[in-house]
């Protein structure tokens, strides 16, 4: 029991970290229209066009507040929406030029963290694929309890 405390605990702080680290990168940048969530949900998005609903079944979003930095993303120019041709309920999302820069940005920061990782053997006899691999497992775990432990 004790060590899977931990893990939820570290699991948590490392959310946070990235959130930090991301923080951190866009301030040396001076960008500061935006905050580490929506910079991360603007990577995600990509170079997709996805519905406000698809950000959270494709794991692209983890918020509960997802109208509220859509809505930001948009008014500041990263974004663009309009409604589905199909369903006029739904609207669907993709970058803009000055949103594409933005997830290059975070790609870079990545690219970088990933590479010093690897380069400096940051993470001891693991490799990214190992922990890549137990974390699935873990979420499949979770995802199994959910849907169909009562």
């Amino acid at each position: 029991m004790p060590q899977y405390l931990e893990l939820l605990a570290i699991i948590e702080r490392l959310h946070r970290l990235l959130l930090d680290v991301v923080k951190d990168e866009f301030e040396r940048l001076a960008i500061l229209d935006i905050n580490a969530v929506q910079a991360l949900l603007i990577f995600n998005v990509g170079d997709n066009e996805v519905t406000a609903g698809e950000l959270k079944s494709r794991g692209y979003y983890q918020g509960s507040n997802v109208s509220y930095n859509l809505k930001k993303l948009v008014e500041a120019g990263y974004m663009h929406h309009e409604k589905c041709h199909i369903d006029r309920r739904a609207v669907r999302i993709r970058l803009t030029d000055k949103g594409r820069k933005i997830s290059s940005i975070v790609g870079e920061l990545f690219r970088d963290q990933a590479e010093e990782l690897r380069a400096q053997s940051r993470l001891g006899n693991v490799s990214v694929g190992e922990l890549n691999d137990a974390f699935r497992r873990l979420e499949r775990y979770w995802t199994d309890r959910i849907r169909y432990i009562y």
